[in-house]
């Protein structure tokens, strides 16, 4: 077999989403409740990411928030569903540290960095090199976390092979780092998925070297214990097993995983964030992302497309919340469910599991922006799970007579 070597590296797009400065020196995002902030009643804006959701028009809602609730990893207050009235009037709006210097400018993965389809008709050995990178980085403006990730970004980079194919796969862990780090791929065969031989302490070096048995789309994440801890800190990523033959040609793919954040303080608080083991816990995120970061892809990060071009994502949960993937104005052509091989056609929204992923595949009739989200709306638009792509070419009134952009959601 031919021995063959794929660039994994970290990618910067530069520039991060914007958002409004909400009252108590909280900033907003895409209809972030400022209920959410700690204040006793607020409205809860849906307003246009940097004037250009794609369909998220500005409402006013007057909102109750929860009972304060201490987190006994941090001491921080956050919403329980009793006594509201008498916890909201007490509650105040978090404060934190400043925030920390970054470490990358982004820690958005590319989304358009999605190896090339395989056109060999033999399997080969493909050796993949990974590095876990501990960093602080933006979750938005002016609010910092200290990531772990593989390859400095969240996600991780997108793994590409061929069914049939075998892959040494180095795992390297930063000098640096505070923790040791692992790798389990759920495209792999065998105990642990890679974690069992890739328990990889700082400075250190390991391999694994697995077959690529199954064609599918998969997700890998690490697996050192605490396992739940790696993973919400932004340990993962998808690995495409190509079935022999490959895929429908397309003109166009794009790479989002879903995940969350649980920290000591709501969002669109200014300061450095530190993880909350008692949010983990209770499953009650600050922050809903794709690709790492709140709007990491809306506004102007969006991607970018063309009238008549064919599109696949590829859409995983690398979290623990599962997500109801739908793009706003777009009818899915085809989708694989959780990654397989037998596609169903003419989908509006699918489920994607977490440790789960899709692919979907739709052709662009009109232009204009489209806007990604998980349909749980809360998600999408109080906690910052949406990413866009703006469409550009000959307008159709044959197909929609409607604005561009504008209402809906």
């Amino acid at each position: 077999m031919t021995g063959l070597t794929q660039p994994y590296g970290p990618t910067s797009v530069g520039g991060a989403a914007a958002a409004a400065q909400g009252e108590g020196g909280a900033k907003t995002f895409v209809g972030a409740l400022l209920g959410a902030l700690g204040m006793a009643t607020a409205a809860a804006l849906v307003v246009a990411v940097l004037g250009a959701t794609g369909g998220i028009r500005a409402t006013t809602t007057v909102v109750q928030v929860p009972a304060a609730r201490t987190d006994t990893t941090t001491g921080a207050t956050n919403g329980s569903a009793a006594t509201a009235p008498a916890a909201a009037a007490a509650a105040k709006p978090a404060t934190l540290p400043a925030a920390k210097p970054v470490a990358v400018k982004r820690i958005a993965a590319d989304a358009t960095a999605v190896p090339p389809a395989i056109t060999r008709t033999a399997p080969a050995t493909v050796h993949v090199e990974l590095t876990t990178k501990e960093v602080v980085a933006e979750v938005a403006p002016g609010e910092t976390y200290t990531y772990w990730t593989f390859n400095g970004t969240v996600p991780g980079p997108m793994l590409r092979v061929r069914q049939g194919d075998t892959v040494e796969l180095k795992v390297a862990n930063e000098k640096g780092n505070q923790w040791p780090h692992s790798i389990d791929l759920h495209a792999a065969t065998g105990p642990g998925g890679g974690a069992t031989a890739t328990q990889t302490v700082q400075g250190k070096e390991t391999v694994v070297t697995f077959k690529a048995l199954n064609p599918g789309l998969y997700v890998y994440h690490c697996a050192t214990a605490p396992i739940p801890m790696h993973v919400a800190n932004g340990m993962y990523g998808l690995i495409l097993v190509e079935p022999v033959g490959g895929l429908p040609k397309v003109d166009r793919e794009l790479y989002f995983v879903q995940g969350e954040l649980y920290t000591n303080a709501p969002i669109g608080t200014k300061g450095h964030h530190e993880f909350s083991q008692a949010k983990l816990d209770d499953e009650r995120p600050d922050y809903v992302v794709i690709n790492g970061g709140a709007l990491a892809y809306a506004g102007d990060n969006a991607v970018t497309a063309k009238v008549g071009e064919t599109v696949r994502i590829y859409y995983g949960v690398g979290g623990f919340l599962p997500s109801s993937f739908h793009v706003i104005g777009e009818i899915f052509d085809r989708v694989y469910p959780e990654g397989g091989s037998v596609p169903n056609t003419n989908v509006q929204t699918t489920f994607v599991p977490a440790g789960g992923a899709t692919m979907v595949e739709f052709k662009l009739e009109v232009p204009g922006t489209y806007t990604i989200v998980d349909h749980s709306l809360g998600r999408a638009l109080d906690k910052g799970a949406v990413a866009q792509i703006k469409v550009t070419g000959p307008e159709d009134p044959t197909i929609y007579s409607g604005a561009a952009s504008g209402g809906g959601h």
